[in-house]
């Protein structure tokens, strides 16, 4: 098997950890915005009516603006698109709950931790790029001579003189 190199992309990336809800509702979510756009994901986030939707719409928001607030990037936010969105498993509470009989049954109360990663559209990499290329890159000149001075006719000054009045 060959191993191809290929240039490292730029990710941007936002994490919320602990959400109160399970991964597996969070996953449901997140695998419908993987793959698209930043303002297509808004809307889709926007519409749907799982509760932790407004959660990952969090997360997304988070990283358009560390993506739009980093110093060497400045990356416009809707030129973005969704690389990596997922959903992992956090701790889980348990407590108790009475039965009958004197029993108990257990309650998980489950949480999960969102990550949500940005990266440039293709569009917006060629675009940067071209951009770069039409840019006039700035070269060395060699030393030119200065320019020869017009010839001013100098007049001299005379020294002033001491006379002593006697």
């Amino acid at each position: 098997m060959a191993v191809v190199e290929t240039p490292q992309r730029q990710t941007v990336r936002a994490q919320a950890k602990w959400v109160h809800t399970s991964a597996r509702k969070a996953r449901l979510v997140t695998d419908l915005i993987r793959g698209r756009s930043v303002p297509e994901a808004r809307t889709i986030l926007a519409f749907s009516q799982r509760a932790v939707a407004r959660d990952v719409e969090k997360v997304l928001r988070s990283a358009v603006a560390n993506a739009e607030s980093r110093p060497d990037l400045h990356w416009n936010g809707d030129d973005l698109v969704v690389v990596t969105a997922f959903v992992d498993e956090g701790p889980t509470l348990k407590r108790w709950r009475a039965r009958a009989r004197g029993r108990v049954a257990r309650i998980r109360k489950r949480t999960c931790h969102i990550t949500v990663e940005l990266a440039q559209s293709p569009a917006a990499l060629a675009a940067a790029a071209e951009a770069a290329a039409a840019r006039p890159k700035r070269s060395r000149k060699a030393a030119e001579p200065a320019p020869a001075a017009a010839e001013v006719e100098e007049t001299p000054v005379e020294a002033p003189t001491e006379e002593s009045e006697e």
